[in-house]
């Protein structure tokens, strides 16, 4: 099993967690959800001498994706996200960039599918489809390593916030019981914001589940 080390950090306005899926053999390094300070994630990458693989978003709101150019013509490399997020990641009016008094777009070089199997950095990863928060939001499962990356679908004791343009609360609750109520207890969930969890722990306690 290749050996995940993960390093969060919380940047932007409204605290997002930008996280590093390193892989331990090969300081590979895939950065999912950089939505701010692009210039402070590379030199940390830079300083530790990492090796940037990818990007991987799994929502468009401007929060988890708003670094994610810079870093991406940086390294040279593509970003993901799922193929229904197209939409939110193009319109400031879904992906909030107006919130900032901006008018943002953001780009996406390869879309993905719901169940699609990648493999990237060493990592097996499955692409998990969990609407709700978004129209495309997912969720980046390892199954190897025992770890999700769960965006603003699923935080500790709650979920992610429905109110926002093409939300849809029923929606996200059936994702989170459909796609990541199914895996392990013991799977670490790496959240959008506030602290990580597990399956196991959000089985047990979460009370919109």
């Amino acid at each position: 099993m290749v050996p995940l080390r993960v390093e969060q950090y919380v940047v932007g306005s409204v605290q997002t967690n930008c996280y590093f899926a390193i892989n331990e053999n090969t300081s590979e390094v895939l950065i999912v959800d950089p939505g701010a300070r692009a210039k402070r994630l590379a030199e940390i990458i830079d300083e530790k001498k990492l090796n940037p693989t990818a990007i991987l978003l799994t929502h468009g709101h401007f929060d988890h994706a708003g670094g994610a150019a810079e870093l991406a013509e940086r390294y040279g490399i593509k970003v993901y996200a799922e193929e229904h997020e197209r939409e939110t990641l193009e319109n400031p009016a879904i992906n909030l960039s107006v919130w900032e008094g901006r008018q943002l777009s953001y780009h996406v070089d390869v879309f993905l599918h719901d169940e699609q199997e990648i493999d990237l950095a060493g990592f097996h990863i499955r692409v998990l489809h969990t609407p709700g928060h978004t129209v495309g939001g997912c969720c980046y499962y390892f199954s190897y390593q025992n770890a999700v990356f769960s965006g603003d679908t699923l935080f500790a004791q709650s979920v992610g916030r429905t109110d926002f343009p093409k939300g849809s609360a029923s929606a996200l609750i059936r994702s989170i019981e459909e796609k990541l109520m199914p895996l392990p207890d013991e799977t670490t969930v790496y959240t959008g914001h506030n602290e990580i969890t597990t399956i196991g722990t959000e089985r047990m306690y979460n009370p919109y589940l």
